[in-house]
């Protein structure tokens, strides 16, 4: 574990950290000749120049014979007629000869999505794979760059006469790009004055990154290329002139310097963001062994710090239970706090809403009585509508009522602890009547309901299963070697990596140095839900392999059930209405 910190410095990067130096750029400055301007139009001409560092490279023309004849006015406006086209090549022989002479090459045009879309559109329509190449519009850059009072506009004619190019654009396709070369050898000369020097810089500057931002993009020139966890920080002084550091934002990544360069690009376009940009006055790196130890230190930064830039994982501890009330006639009920009272809490669930739409699921499935009164197992009460609606067994006025709800209640508990398929069983009749009455939209409802149910059976038992384990030491190839991980009690302990011959030394050193995790109460994991659900994710990847379990890793088989046999409990044997489009989403793998 390396930490690295980055604040505002007056060091110069190298071109190699800033990006590609302009005068190694290989440009194809491409010009297109057209029958009209319409997504039905055709090209009737290319020319384009293969330039770098201001030497031409090489030169490419041609013209193109379209499907269409060409237009009156657009034969006077080039000078291209359906007799100079008759026996040119077409689009299918032209395209990949061009593609041959332009790959690799920085695309430029002038208006650079009036040329390029018909490029990428003759692309689809030959079911050519379109190279999405990095694209300059030296139209953008010239309203950056160039001041109101020097052109009238961005015409060709224009900017070539103000940059005295030595070709005379004439609406041919290679006169046109030659006239285009000497406009952009024009603007890079400003733009150098303007500190921008690599193809980076002039992507940002033509996405109007701002220079303080571009500035601030030194602040990555120390992070590590590897995986690990940044975090943002403003520095500043309270009321009685202490310094003061908050923490921002926080995230991960597998190449930090990749990652954080990005935020000072035109890559990043969440408006917050920019703003924390902005606000900011440094970045921090910890770099990680692994992926994994990236996620999970993140999670325990949000955790911590509660930034105010994050937006996921910061409740992660602001969780909502399901228990059976301990009573004489028990009930259902949702609780922001697991108490050790020897109850069984299930869950868990993100909101309040999530909690009573599972309560919902068991009360329609079991007839678990849904008032919160208090009853008494030996005096009765008086029942409520839902005892003449058949919705509840009426424990209330005793009798037979008692017995079946108990039974109803041991349903419950059956259903969180080994075997969802009562619940998803029950919604068969009703869910059948919805269908074949084409109702479609309750049937979707229900339908969400009981799939949401079921995720949250997956979730309970996966993370307990892992929670069980005393230890469970992991291994996963990876590109070099292996990721090993120690899981004590749900919670990563330790992480590491190594060459395949000395995998068994380097796990006997991590779990020797791993840290101390005490075993959590109630069977919960002993660190955040959130991060035991990484934890499983990661051990469930494949190719993952086992070096030591202290504890059983298992959970029921009908805690959860693969998307076909989802499915069939829900719907039994009858057949779909294709009317009906059921998402059940996918499910996690079954351990047993």
């Amino acid at each position: 574990m390396v930490w690295f910190m980055a604040a505002p410095s007056p060091a110069q990067l190298s071109f190699e950290d800033l990006g590609t130096h302009l005068s190694e750029v290989t440009f194809c400055v491409v010009d297109l000749e057209t029958t009209g301007g319409g997504k039905d139009s055709c090209i009737t001409e290319i020319g384009a120049v293969k330039v770098r560092g201001g030497e031409i490279l090489g030169e490419f023309q041609t013209l193109v014979r379209p499907d269409t004849p060409i237009p009156p006015m657009i034969q006077v406006l080039t000078g291209i007629t359906n007799q100079m086209v008759a026996g040119a090549p077409d689009l299918a022989e032209t395209l990949p000869r061009f593609a041959t002479f332009s790959a690799g090459c920085v695309m430029v045009a002038h208006n650079a999505p009036f040329d390029i879309g018909f490029l990428r559109r003759g692309h689809e329509q030959l079911h050519l794979r379109w190279p999405r190449p990095h694209v300059v519009d030296t139209v953008a850059v010239a309203r950056q760059v160039l001041l109101a009072d020097e052109v009238r506009n961005c015409k060709l004619s224009t900017l070539s006469a103000h940059f005295n190019a030595a070709t005379v654009p004439n609406h041919r396709a290679l006169s046109d790009a030659r006239a285009t070369v000497d406009v952009l050898h024009g603007l890079l000369e400003r733009v150098g004055n303007l500190g921008v020097h690599t193809l980076e810089d002039l992507a940002e500057m033509t996405a109007r990154v701002s220079p303080d931002r571009r500035a601030k993009r030194r602040w990555a020139a120390d992070a590590p290329e590897a995986p690990g966890v940044y975090w943002f920080e403003h520095t500043g002084t309270d009321a009685d002139g202490r310094a003061q550091t908050e923490v921002l934002y926080v995230g991960k990544s597998v190449n930090l310097r990749r990652r954080v360069r990005a935020y000072f690009s035109s890559a990043e376009k969440r408006s917050r963001i920019h703003e924390m940009v902005r606000v900011a006055t440094g970045v921090q790196f910890l770099e990680c062994a692994t992926s994994l130890e990236a996620e999970v230190r993140e999670l325990r930064m949000i955790a911590s710090h509660s930034p105010r830039y994050n937006r996921r994982s910061k409740r992660q501890n602001r969780l909502i239970w399901l228990k059976l009330t301990q009573e004489a006639v028990p009930r259902l009920s949702a609780v922001r706090r697991v108490t050790d009272d020897g109850t069984t809490h299930w869950g868990p669930f993100t909101s309040m809403e999530a909690a009573r739409e599972a309560m919902m699921v068991l009360q329609e499935a079991f007839r678990v009585r849904q008032c919160t009164t208090r009853l008494s197992a030996r005096t009765a009460s008086s029942a409520c509508a839902l005892e003449e609606m058949g919705r509840c067994p009426a424990p209330c006025l005793l009798g037979d009522g008692v017995t079946e709800h108990e039974r109803a209640v041991e349903e419950v508990r059956t259903a969180w602890n080994s075997d969802a398929r009562g619940v998803l069983r029950s919604a068969q009749p009703r869910l059948a009547r919805l269908i074949a009455a084409q109702r479609y939209e309750e049937a979707g409802v229900l339908t969400s309901r009981l799939t949401a149910f079921h995720a949250t059976s997956v979730r309970h038992h996966r993370v307990r299963s892992i929670a069980a384990c005393r230890q469970i030491v992991g291994a996963a190839p990876v590109a070099g070697g292996w990721e090993i991980h120690v899981f004590r009690y749900g919670r990563l302990a330790a992480a590491a990596t190594a060459r395949t011959s000395a995998v068994q030394r380097v796990a006997a050193e991590a779990v020797a140095t791993a840290a101390t995790v005490v075993p959590p109460p109630h069977g919960h994991p002993a660190g955040t839900w959130e991060e035991a659900e990484r934890v499983a994710t990661w051990l469930e990847l494949p190719g993952v392999r086992l070096l030591d379990t202290d504890g059983e890793w298992s959970w029921p088989l009908h805690a959860g059930l693969p998307t076909d046999r989802l499915a069939l409990e829900l719907l039994g044997d009858g057949a779909l209405s294709p009317a009906l489009d059921l998402d059940f989403g996918p499910i996690p793998i079954e351990v047993s």
